[in-house]
């Protein structure tokens, strides 16, 4: 995922700076360590336009999921990956700037609407649900170049569906991120995406061309 940019105070209304802060800080901390104050300061704003903006701690998380899911898709809708005539190499592209982009500390590349589910899936529904949406739009928008690759290449009644590779995806994805929050480490959430694509590969039955090894 994106990583955070550093804020300006002057730039943007409170609400929006809010929600940027929330995107980091909870990323950092986690939804329930996040509190009032550290979100206020990151902001740079006063607890009255906090609580004029957000009725409750819940109405943030999911207004900072939506945020998310904003942000981010305007991210990837503008990424290189789409570039490739061919779907397939339009997929492993998506997962070669999914690697790119994991990089620095975790809290830098890690999954705002992941971090909050795994801590509010019971307690929160309603945060659950708007992470759920985020991640499942977000597997959606691999399924056609999923569902061309296998069209084109003939690969049909497999056992498998676009619709569940591209969630296959995410689950790895997420997966991926807390192996590198557990040790601090980038290159275990890397190698993850390495994995990945060479069992995509292996479905498509498509011969490796140098590349990583892992």
């Amino acid at each position: 995922m994106p990583r955070p940019t550093k804020r300006d105070p002057q730039r943007g209304d409170a609400r929006t700076r809010l929600l940027e802060a929330a995107r980091d800080v909870i990323r950092q901390k986690g939804f329930a360590a996040a509190t009032v104050d550290d979100l206020c300061g990151a902001a740079s704003v006063t607890k009255g336009a906090y609580f004029h903006h957000f009725k409750s701690k819940e109405a943030l998380g999911v207004a900072a999921a939506d945020f998310w899911t904003e942000t981010t898709s305007a991210l990837f809708a503008s990424a290189p990956y789409h570039e490739p005539d061919d779907p397939l190499d339009r997929v492993l592209a998506y997962l070669d700037f999914r690697k790119a982009i994991i990089e620095g500390d975790p809290s830098a590349f890690t999954c705002l609407v992941g971090t909050m589910t795994q801590e509010v899936f019971d307690s929160h529904p309603a945060i659950r649900d708007a992470c759920a949406a985020s991640i499942f739009d977000h597997a959606a928008t691999l399924e056609p170049d999923i569902e061309a690759a296998m069209e084109m290449r003939g690969i049909l009644n497999e056992g498998w569906t676009a619709k569940g590779l591209a969630r296959h995806t995410q689950a790895v994805l997420q997966g991926a991120f807390i192996l590198a929050k557990a040790t601090g480490d980038a290159e275990l959430a890397r190698e993850s995406v390495v994995h990945l694509k060479r069992y995509i590969e292996l479905l498509f039955d498509k011969p490796k061309q140098g590349g990583d090894q892992s």
